[in-house]
C-alpha cells in the first residue's frame, strides 16, 4: 500500500499567495494556485493591485522570511536592483516628535519597485514542479460544512464550474476575500471585523534621481503629527532600481494630495511639515503621471478567535489583515504568515485534529503586530472609527508616542522600537524594565533642528 498523496489549494496568486504555496511546497505533494487573472511574464503592473504603483519596502523582519522559503531570494533581488538600506543610517525621517538621529544599523529594508519585487519572487516560486498555477480562474467558494472544507469550486472562462479537492484550502484574495461570507453560508457564526479608515489617499510619481543621487541615497520619510487637530499630510521618497525614486503623498480627509501633475511638489513644500521631499524633487526628472488610490483603509478579520473553525481552511494576507501601505508591513506580514503555516504542518502533521485552528493562530501573530503598529496613528484620525479610539488604543499610543518621542535622541530605545517595526522581534522588548525607565526620562540628546542628510548626500541630490 502506498501513502495518500497531499494537495494544497491556494486561492490568489499575490505575492502572499505565492509564498503560501512556496511554503506548503514543503509539507504536501502537491499545490495548485488559482488566480483569477492573468500573471505578467516579467516585472509588469498586476491588475486588481493598485498599492503596486505606491512606496513598498520589505522590512528585515519580512526579507529573512523570504529568504527562508526562497534560499537566494534576496541576492535575486539586489542583483535585479534592489536596494538595501540600514535602518536607521539611511534614513531621514521626521517623526511627530522630531527628526529621528542616524543610528548604527540595527536593521536594515529592501527598496524596489512591487513589480520587480512580484516579478522575482513568482519566477522563484513557479520553477518550483509541485507547483501549478491555474489562471484566469474564478473561484466560486468553496465544497464542504462547517466542520470540514473538501475543496473548492472553480470556473475558468466560459467553461462549466468544476470542483478542486483540496487537503487545506489558503484564501489569500486580499482585500476583496468572500472568506466571512463563505463561512456565514456554511453554517458558521459571523466573524469579529473591525475597521480603522483614516481616510487617506495616496499620490505617487517616479523621478529619474539627480545622476550623483542614482546609486546610494537614504529614505526620506516626513510624517504626519495626529495631534495637530488638523488632516494628516506626509510624504516618502524610497531609492528604487534603476537610478529613481518614488514618492508617494498622503493626506487624510481634508487634506488629501493632488491628483495632477503640476501640483505634486507644490503640495509636498506646502503641506508636508517640512520641505525637505520638495527640495530634492526641484533637481529630479519626472518619469510618470501621478498614480493615486484611496484603497488604505485598515482592516482585520479575527478568524482566530472563531468559536468553531473548520478544518483543510486557513486565510492569510489581507484576507486576513489588509493594512495602510504606507507603513510598509504587508509584504513582511505575508512572508513570515507563509513560514508559519509550513511549520505549523511540519510540527502537527497533516490530519491531526485542530490543524486548521492552529493555523489560524499562528498566522494571526504577525498579523497582530502589525496591526498594533498601524493603529497606533490612523486610529486618532477623525472619522477613522465609528466610535472613536478605544481605551486600550489610546493608551497603547500614549506610551508608544513616549518611546517614539524618546527614540530622538536615545539610540539604545531607536533600536528597541526598530526591533518592532522591522518585524523581528515582539512589542514585548518595549515592555522591559530598561525600556520604561529610558521612555520615563525621555531623550538623552537634544532634538535636531533639520533633516539630517549628510553634505555629500546635499551635494549629490543638488541642494544647497
Amino acid at each position: 500500500m502506498t501513502e495518500r498523496t497531499t494537495h494544497a489549494v491556494v486561492l490568489g496568486g499575490s505575492l502572499a499567495g505565492l509564498l503560501a504555496a512556496r511554503a506548503l511546497a514543503d509539507v504536501a505533494d502537491r499545490v495548485t494556485v488559482v488566480e483569477r487573472d492573468v500573471l505578467p511574464a516579467g516585472p509588469e503592473p498586476r491588475k486588481g493591485l493598485p498599492q503596486a504603483r505606491h512606496v513598498h519596502q520589505l522590512w528585515s523582519g519580512g526579507a529573512h522570511a523570504m529568504e527562508e522559503l526562497l534560499p537566494g531570494i534576496v541576492g535575486r533581488l539586489r542583483e535585479a536592483g534592489a536596494h538595501r538600506l540600514p535602518v536607521t543610517t539611511d534614513m531621514v525621517a521626521l517623526s511627530p516628535y522630531g527628526w529621528y538621529r542616524r543610528w548604527a544599523e540595527s536593521h536594515h529594508m529592501l527598496l524596489c519597485s512591487r513589480d520587480l519585487l512580484d516579478a522575482t519572487v513568482r519566477a522563484a516560486v513557479l520553477a518550483d514542479e509541485r507547483i501549478e498555477v491555474v489562471q484566469g480562474t474564478e473561484v466560486l467558494g468553496p465544497v464542504g460544512t462547517a466542520a470540514a472544507v473538501t475543496g473548492v469550486r472553480i470556473r475558468t472562462h466560459d467553461s462549466p464550474e468544476r470542483t478542486l479537492s483540496a487537503d487545506l484550502v489558503v484564501d489569500c484574495t486580499g482585500r476583496a476575500s468572500r472568506t466571512a461570507g463563505w463561512l456565514t453560508d456554511l453554517g458558521l457564526p459571523a466573524v469579529e471585523r473591525r475597521e480603522v479608515n483614516s481616510g487617506v489617499a495616496y499620490a505617487s510619481r517616479v523621478f529619474r534621481a539627480p545622476e550623483a543621487a542614482r546609486e546610494a541615497f537614504p529614505v526620506v520619510n516626513v510624517q504626519p503629527d495626529p495631534r495637530a487637530g488638523k488632516p494628516g499630510c506626509g510624504g516618502v521618497l524610497l531609492p528604487i532600481e534603476d537610478g529613481r525614486w518614488i514618492v508617494t503623498l498622503f493626506g487624510s480627509r481634508g487634506g488629501e494630495p493632488p491628483t495632477e501633475a503640476e501640483d505634486f511638489v507644490r503640495y509636498a513644500r506646502e503641506e508636508l511639515r517640512h520641505p525637505v521631499i520638495a527640495e530634492l524633487l526641484a533637481h529630479a526628472e519626472p518619469l510618470t503621471d501621478v498614480a493615486y488610490t484611496r484603497t488604505t483603509a485598515n482592516r482585520r478579520h479575527h478568524y482566530e478567535r472563531m468559536p468553531a473553525w473548520p478544518e483543510n481552511f486557513a486565510v492569510l494576507g489581507d484576507a486576513l489583515c489588509a493594512l495602510n501601505p504606507i507603513y510598509g508591513h504587508g509584504m513582511s506580514v505575508a512572508a513570515q504568515s507563509a513560514v508559519a503555516l509550513r511549520d505549523v504542518i511540519r510540527r502537527q502533521g497533516w490530519g491531526a485534529a485542530g490543524l486548521s485552528r492552529r493555523i489560524q493562530r499562528a498566522v494571526a501573530r504577525p498579523a497582530s503586530a502589525a496591526w498594533d503598529l498601524a493603529l497606533g496613528m490612523d486610529v486618532f484620525y477623525p472619522g477613522a472609527t465609528e466610535n472613536g479610539p478605544t481605551l486600550r488604543d489610546r493608551l497603547l499610543a500614549a506610551y508608544v508616542g513616549r518611546l517614539l518621542y524618546t527614540a530622538t535622541g536615545n539610540g539604545r530605545i531607536a533600536r528597541r522600537v526598530t526591533d518592532v517595526t522591522s518585524l523581528e522581534r515582539g512589542a514585548e522588548v518595549l515592555l522591559a524594565p530598561s525600556v520604561l525607565l529610558a521612555a520615563l526620562f525621555g531623550p538623552l540628546k537634544p532634538p535636531l533642528s533639520g533633516p539630517p542628510l549628510t553634505a555629500e548626500e546635499r551635494k549629490a541630490a543638488g541642494l544647497r
